[in-house]
């Protein structure tokens, strides 16, 4: 038998091809990734425009403007400024608990359905906004949003791909999650220029262009076959769609599993309670662990803070939010790479090569740093340009493993009896540690100033220890057959049991 990682062999693979009607599905649900990526971008450079701040935070600005002696690492420090930004992940947090019921019951265009009009709703309060309450309460509809679509928007399009496309169709939610910020990135460094001092606006309220691409998809576009025989038990519907999307008609085997699982999950009333359960330990534990460690890389420092950051080493406004497009090109091309080798190499590979790029990275940044800026005064043009490659070669390192595989990863875990609680778990998880360094993370800047980097260094250094350890492979294993996976991995067998369906791995001869 294979060795304990479980790696796959090509049986057990479905009949069919990448159809013209799959690749829409994926790509109109991942514009709930743009969605995503477009909030972590705007609300960044936002906060370091001089109208904005001094509209909405004018104690930030005063201390930015006159003259106050503060440290370098504390011009930005304000609870109000970051609760603008982290208000978001916490209303995401809350209502991706909800959505696993909606997507269940449902079925996963619902979900996405509820994702846009809420995201339509909190941009046009945003763009709108004439005071700190409108703008934040625009800030919870965008994470309402946001915590729906990120439950389902992963499950469907992991449910609709064939096993073997499965990790460069999800993936390209990843991308355009990244798209969303490089978009955001450039929209703000257009609307800094505007006279007036009303760029924000535009900036906030752009949210909504992705957000009706969604909203008009998940109207027209089909539910998923697992979806439909989960919530309606609509076997011809389902055959029907299983057909349109894989270009065949011979798909019994792949809907025969279908049943299966579905029978299995048609028994379980609870599935909060049920993934509690011993066989399901390997699950939930990457339930929490995957989205935890992703946030832990320190992307959200980058993402939530990449202007201000570059204003904090020296730069100027518009330096700072060039600099931030700059950086987000180097990760949508990496998560391209990573699209189109992640079937081929596999998860692990692309999971430790980037832990490594990412650790080194964030060592030399933290030295350079510590080194060279002081609570006062700034880096030298050439010192500040060095840290912005620095932050490049890092988060091209993020754009080929933790991000594209935070979410590729969970979402092709899960059995379909706890599939919406497990994903809800991995949405929840991601929200609250993304409120809480969104929330902390000007502080923690202040007070542990350049240190900041290694504390997120030895984070990286942790998980990727722990992908090593503890995470199969799962490339080109079917769906509902992954959970084989954990019955041959060395530790997790424990917990599963010994037993193994062979029809996806290879016997050793």
């Amino acid at each position: 038998m294979a060795f304990a990682g479980g790696m796959p062999g090509e049986r057990g693979q479905y009949n069919g091809k990448v159809t013209l009607l799959v690749v829409l599905s994926c790509v109109v649900a991942a514009s709930g990734g743009l969605i995503f990526g477009y909030d972590l971008g705007v609300s960044g450079g936002v906060t370091s425009m001089d109208p904005f701040l001094k509209k909405f935070f004018p104690n930030v600005y005063r201390r930015m403007k006159e003259g106050i002696k503060i440290s370098n690492y504390c011009k930005f420090d304000s609870q109000l400024l970051t609760l603008f930004t982290s208000s978001l992940y916490l209303s995401g947090l809350v209502s991706s608990l909800f959505a696993s019921t909606v997507t269940r019951v449902f079925g996963r265009k619902a979900s996405m359905l509820v994702a846009g009009v809420a995201v339509l709703i909190g941009s046009a309060l945003g763009g709108a906004a004439s005071n700190l309450y409108m703008l934040v309460f625009g800030r919870l509809f965008l994470g309402i949003g946001l915590g729906f679509g990120n439950q389902s928007i992963p499950l469907y399009i992991s449910e609709m791909a064939l096993p073997k496309h499965r990790g460069a169709m999800n993936i390209i939610f990843d991308t355009g999650v990244g798209i969303g910020v490089l978009i955001a990135n450039i929209i703000n460094f257009c609307t800094e220029k505007i006279d007036g001092g009303w760029g924000w606006r535009i900036s906030l309220s752009m949210a909504a262009v992705p957000a009706s691409i969604l909203t008009i998809g998940a109207i027209i576009l089909p539910d998923t076959p697992n979806s439909l025989i989960q919530k309606d038990n609509n076997l011809e519907k389902a055959k029907r769609v299983l057909q349109r999307i894989r270009g065949t008609n011979d798909v019994q085997q792949e809907l025969d599993d279908l049943l299966k699982a579905s029978s299995i999950s048609k028994t379980t009333k609870d599935p909060f309670k049920k993934i509690l359960q011993r066989k399901y330990r390997p699950q939930l534990v990457m339930a929490a662990a995957i989205p935890f460690f992703a946030q832990m890389t320190g992307i959200n420092v980058i993402t939530f803070y990449a202007p201000i950051l570059f204003r904090t080493i020296g730069l100027r406004e518009s330096s700072s939010l060039l600099s931030a497009v700059v950086i987000r090109c180097f990760n949508v091309g990496c998560t391209f790479i990573s699209m189109f080798v992640v079937d081929k190499q596999g998860r692990r590979v692309l999971f430790m090569l980037g832990g490594i790029q990412m650790l080194a990275t964030q060592v030399t940044i933290g030295g350079f740093m510590t080194a060279l800026l002081g609570d006062h005064g700034g880096l030298s043009k050439a010192s500040a340009y060095v840290v912005l490659v620095l932050i490049c070669i890092y988060i091209s390192g993020f754009g080929l493993s933790w991000g594209p595989l935070g979410w590729l990863v969970p979402s092709e875990i899960y059995p379909l009896e706890i599939r919406s609680a497990g994903q809800s778990i991995t949405v929840a998880v991601s929200f609250f540690f993304c409120f809480l360094i969104g929330q902390t993370f000007l502080a923690m800047l202040c007070h542990m100033k350049a240190g900041i980097f290694f504390f997120f260094g030895g984070w990286v250094a942790l998980m990727t220890l722990f992908i090593y350890f503890f995470l199969p492979e799962t490339k080109n294993v079917p769906i509902e057959k992954v959970e084989q996976l954990w019955k041959e991995h060395w530790f997790w067998k424990r917990f599963v049991g010994d037993e193994v369906d062979d029809s996806i791995y290879k016997l050793d001869k």
